[in-house]
């Protein structure tokens, strides 16, 4: 018999590919684990903006929930685009009634041309009863600061924004440093203790879905029962081998490499 890990993605679904449940179930497999998702929403994108967003009805995604968590268990749960309070609700009540483990957020709250995509009532529910949940939240620079309510323009203001965050979500942070004119560090903060990761700066416009992946990949090695520290670690290696590829496909801003470790048969 096959033992094989399985990682739960609960996001919306990027139909060019590059991003949402198409970036997770491409990482989740380039990790060798298999790889199951409860859709949010639709959206109409490519690698040049999105076009349209059509939501999941809530209770329908609860069902989806349900039927994962009912016959196949996830080792690790990543939660990316969650649009609307409603949703939030239902896949908190879900987390909670499954007791879910290595639970991973991609706080998707403000788009790449600094547009917020959460209203204040689905912000506040998002910060007030998913973040909690989470063994560790992954926002970047501008996501940071509408949770914090701050700018952040240096490497101090990202130990304020993660000191602040902790202090409301009581729970791991990630804050990717990637917005940053100068720098490109990650910042965790956690039980009162801050580690930096330092990646080369990977110089390409093809980051389409850097977020979605990177979360994913903590929770795939999560799953495998590394520490927070070693599960960021092996991702953040991870998704600089899949920038270095430089794959380029689309118009725009496009999607990685995500199988590049994989061998051809």
């Amino acid at each position: 018999m096959i033992l094989i890990k399985k990682v739960l993605t609960i996001a919306g679904s990027d139909c060019s590919g590059g991003a949402g449940i198409q970036a997770d179930i491409k990482t989740i497999t380039a990790h060798k684990m298999y790889a199951m998702s409860a859709i949010t929403a639709l959206t109409a994108q490519n690698t040049t903006g999105v076009y349209g967003i059509l939501d999941a009805d809530p209770e329908f995604i609860g069902k989806q929930i349900d039927c994962i968590f009912q016959d196949i268990r996830p080792d690790a749960v990543k939660i990316g685009m969650v649009s609307n309070s409603r949703t939030i609700e239902i896949i908190v009540e879900k987390l909670i009634q499954y007791q879910a483990e290595n639970i991973v957020i991609d706080p998707v709250m403000v788009s790449t041309s600094g547009s917020e995509l959460l209203c204040y009532e689905a912000r506040k529910t998002l910060i007030d009863k998913l973040l909690p949940l989470g063994t560790l939240i992954t926002p970047n620079i501008p996501e940071a600061q509408v949770i914090c309510g701050f700018k952040i323009e240096s490497e101090e203001d990202m130990v304020r924004a993660a000191v602040c965050i902790w202090e409301k979500i009581h729970g791991a942070v990630l804050i990717k440093g990637g917005h940053l004119v100068h720098e490109a560090a990650d910042l965790l903060y956690a039980n009162n203790q801050r580690h930096w990761f330092r990646e080369e700066r990977v110089h390409t416009v093809n980051t389409h879905g850097t977020g979605c992946t990177l979360s994913s990949a903590i929770a795939c090695n999560l799953a495998d029962g590394n520490s927070l520290d070693e599960s960021i670690k092996k991702a953040k290696k991870y998704l600089t081998g899949a920038l270095k590829t430089g794959l380029n496909i689309g118009k725009g801003s496009g999607p990685l490499e995500h199988t590049y470790c994989l061998q051809l048969l």
